[in-house]
């Protein structure tokens, strides 16, 4: 074995070559590698449903029901790609806990992925984070550590894997990275499939919200490499930067404090958005995110989280402006999670009151849109 190698400076400097891999690690890894692995195997596709429009308007809506994944979100795909990319980059160690800063839904997603390969999880989250969420991380053999300020959910995650030596999985950072975004059954992959034998197979929006930005980035650059004509259309909730930082391509950009509405919207700027990604944003109010997931709720009799409603009030808007311009083709936006994990909060008439919000107006504008076609003034 060559133990010596040439330095920048052209000499010749003796080097020692140290195997630092532990049968009893690598034997563990492949096993953990292994259960993750399975887990997707196991699963089958979510569904893609269709919200009910009238038949002459020639345009479809479809919701992709990303709430039939085992750990009942859209984070299960994320919690899966960052597991296996932090258990094959060599961070995640057997016994050591895997930390997260989130709001609840990805903290779910990977306290099962914990739990499934044996290592400790403790998920970092604001306070107000719903109980519901709290009750699912803890099923599923994690704990909850809770902040009061969501801006400090980074350092306190950081400093909570320094301490126990394990490995901070910061799904702002990664997500867009873990993912392969060139198909390998992605959620964008997966709609173009479910869609190819509908009469508009090619979507002219998707329509993404965004916590991390990950799965936005995912689906955008799937589409420009499959060469696809459909558009990125990313709607923000109140108390979210993201935005103001798309809007003025200011990375920096900042927001003084936490969305109402769980799972999207952020302080700062994440390394996981990607701008380029997307075609378009728009600022929801987050009474109109609560009126539209209730107006879902009577169309189909499913409840959805907050987030699904902020996506479909956006995608009920691309819709008025496709049937103003005579076009016809198809939406599809992402039925994030259920609601029962909100009753407490976007289904109770009583924190609407404690948080002063007035759904009305919202929902009349709806009703009106689902009645005329036509988005008032």
């Amino acid at each position: 074995m060559d133990t010596s190698e040439h330095t920048p400076g052209g000499g010749v400097m003796e080097t020692v070559d140290v195997d630092r891999s532990d049968p009893d690690y690598r034997a563990w890894l492949k096993e953990a590698v292994r259960k993750v692995q399975a887990d997707a195997n196991r699963s089958a596709d979510t569904h893609l449903l269709r919200f009910p429009l009238p038949e002459h308007w020639n345009i479809d809506l479809y919701l992709k029901d990303e709430s039939t994944h085992p750990t009942g979100s859209l984070k299960h795909r994320l919690a899966r790609s960052l597991f296996l990319y932090g258990l094959c980059n060599g961070w995640i160690r057997r016994g050591k806990p895997v930390i997260e800063a989130s709001s609840g839904s990805t903290a779910v997603s990977e306290a099962y992925f914990a739990k499934l390969i044996g290592v400790p999880f403790i998920a970092v989250m604001p306070r107000t984070t719903s109980p519901e969420k709290c009750r699912l991380i803890e099923f599923h053999g994690g704990q909850c550590h809770f902040v009061d300020d969501s801006r400090r959910l980074y350092e306190e995650s950081a400093a909570l894997a320094a301490e126990t030596g394990g490995h901070y999985m910061d799904q702002f950072t990664y997500a867009e990275r873990a993912t392969d975004w060139r198909g390998n059954n992605n959620i964008a992959e997966s709609i173009y499939q479910q869609l190819r034998l509908e009469r508009y197979p090619e979507p002219a929006w998707i329509v993404a919200t965004a916590g991390t930005g990950g799965t936005s980035a995912t689906i955008g650059r799937y589409v420009r490499y499959m060469q696809h004509d459909t558009r990125i259309c990313v709607p923000d909730p109140e108390n979210s930067c993201f935005f103001d930082g798309w809007t003025r391509h200011d990375q920096l950009a900042t927001s003084d404090c936490g969305s109402r509405i769980e799972g999207i919207g952020r302080p700062r700027m994440e390394p996981s958005f990607v701008p380029g990604a997307v075609d378009r944003m728009m600022k929801v109010p987050d009474a109109a995110s609560v009126a539209a997931v209730r107006v879902l709720a009577r169309a189909i009799g499913r409840k959805a989280g907050g987030s699904t409603g902020t996506g479909l009030w956006s995608a009920f808007k691309l819709v008025a402006e496709m049937v103003e311009r005579g076009s016809t083709g198809s939406i599809v936006t992402l039925f994030c999670d259920p609601g029962d994990r909100y009753l407490d909060k976007y289904y109770s008439d009583d924190w609407l009151s404690e948080q002063g919000l007035d759904i009305r107006p919202y929902t009349e504008t709806i009703d009106h849109f689902l009645a005329t076609g036509t988005w008032p003034a």
